[in-house]
């Protein structure tokens, strides 16, 4: 496996923030393994990893410069969630882009995040508030430049904060692998979109972030239904309750 070039290299050191919103407690974001898990994401997400390609853990020990243990353990989870595939001949492969479970996931999105933004407005603590706000934190040079890697790392970030500041661990649990996947597919629509296109993005998910803080259950909802392109129509509304 060869090693990333120079100018792909400072996206190995992004941060996604991901690892405390999945419920696995045993995941702090300070532990190695939690590090080698979101470097290999990220990798994933933006196809340096491509669909199909056979991961040898010797390889990305050495392209992550981490242990084999925690190299396993990163695989461990990401074959849970579906961003990886583990055969005992064959060894470890990225998972295909599979259109129908694309479609699924996003289904199921369209019903549980929203919700989850919705439990965020009437749950979210200041702070949480403002992850959720800082998530995109520096967007503008990001669309400009036409980061790719840190505008994917922005947005985990933000739905993984929404996720954390819903306090319901169990939608938590399924939400964060949903969006990791969808993250792959956005990629590639990427190269298509104008920096107006992007900025206006960033600001559909500041709006969110706005609401939350705002305490507006149903606003929060609205709001990321447009972040999702989703239409009110689209899903049947679930009841907010604590």
């Amino acid at each position: 496996m060869s090693s990333l070039p120079a100018k792909d290299a400072r996206s190995r050191l992004l941060v996604l923030d991901v690892c405390s919103s999945s419920g696995l407690e045993d995941w702090s974001p300070d532990l190695q393994k939690a590090k080698v898990y979101e470097r290999i994401l990220l990798d994933l997400i933006l196809g340096e990893l491509a669909p199909g390609a056979r991961l040898d853990e010797q390889s990305l020990a050495a392209r992550y410069e981490a242990g084999l243990a925690g190299v396993r353990d990163a695989l461990g989870r990401l074959a849970l969630e579906g961003l990886v595939i583990r055969r005992a001949r064959s060894g470890t492969l990225v998972a295909p882009l599979d259109l129908v479970e694309l479609r699924q996931g996003y289904e199921a999105r369209a019903l549980i995040e929203p919700h989850c933004a919705g439990l965020a407005a009437r749950h979210a603590s200041k702070a949480e508030a403002q992850a959720i706000f800082d998530a995109f934190e520096g967007g503008e040079e990001a669309a400009a430049n036409r980061d790719l890697p840190l505008l994917v790392a922005m947005d985990q970030r933000f739905h993984a904060a929404v996720a954390r500041a819903s306090q319901n661990l169990s939608l938590a649990r399924i939400l964060i692998p949903l969006q990791h996947k969808a993250a792959r597919f956005w990629v590639f629509s990427f190269n298509g979109a104008t920096e107006a296109e992007l900025l206006a993005d960033i600001e559909q998910h500041r709006d969110v972030a706005r609401v939350i803080a705002s305490g507006d259950v149903e606003g929060a909802r609205v709001a990321m239904m447009r972040v999702l392109n989703v239409t009110p129509e689209a899903v049947q509304r679930p009841s907010v309750e604590a």
